[in-house]
């Protein structure tokens, strides 16, 4: 995932890690360069936005995802892109959680939603699929669909009639991409607050 291509854009938010894992984050989408930059992968995009801003990678294979670790709010977070494909994310996080010991309530899940409009964000405490296979996915292997969300709002086909999977797997435009590190950013702070143990605040803050 290259968003960012050059240098950093920021000064890092890194700190040393240290202590238990005590969160994932897990960002959604389609492994491959066929799927980049598309809707569905707007998860993956902002975990490229997060390793930005926090100066680390998410590129050790493990649990059937590629993996990193940072300091968040002042918890080790363990960081993560699945690479079993959207329709199956719960399996790489459901393996990550039982690993670590990570209760559903620490498993922050960040995914494209066509319901919001493009350029929005939704934080959510809890809640069901709402159509998405990837949160279906998370909720059956967890058990539980008490886990927070950021969703990320990529709009809806302007035919509604159009094939819906020819629609997420559609690429982003350079302009929405531009459009979307920003919102991302704001993304990053939701997420702060989030492992901060401050969700009211990221829903009231962030939501739109």
């Amino acid at each position: 995932m290259a968003f960012f291509k050059k240098k950093k854009e920021q000064p890092s938010l890194s700190a040393p890690v240290h202590g238990p894992v005590e969160y994932i984050v897990a960002g959604l989408g389609n492994p491959g360069k066929d799927y980049e930059y598309t809707r569905h992968n707007a998860g993956f995009l902002f975990i490229d936005v997060l390793c930005n801003a926090y100066g680390f990678s998410v590129d050790r294979l493990k649990f059937r995802a590629l993996c990193g670790e940072t300091m968040i709010a002042g918890h080790r977070c363990l960081v993560i892109r699945p690479q079993t494909y959207m329709n199956l994310s719960g399996d790489a996080i459901g393996e990550a959680a039982k690993f670590y010991k990570i209760p559903p309530e620490h498993v922050i899940t960040v995914f494209d939603d066509i319901s919001l409009p493009f350029g929005t964000l939704r934080i959510r405490r809890k809640g069901s699929a709402g159509g998405h296979n990837g949160i279906k996915s998370i909720i059956y292997q967890l058990a539980s669909d008490n886990f927070p969300r950021i969703k990320i709002g990529v709009g809806d086909r302007a035919d509604r009639d159009s094939d819906l999977k020819d629609y997420v797997l559609g690429s982003f435009s350079k302009t929405e991409l531009d459009e979307l590190k920003i919102l991302m950013q704001s993304g990053v702070k939701a997420l702060e607050l989030i492992v901060g143990g401050n969700i009211d605040e990221a829903m009231n803050k962030y939501s739109k």
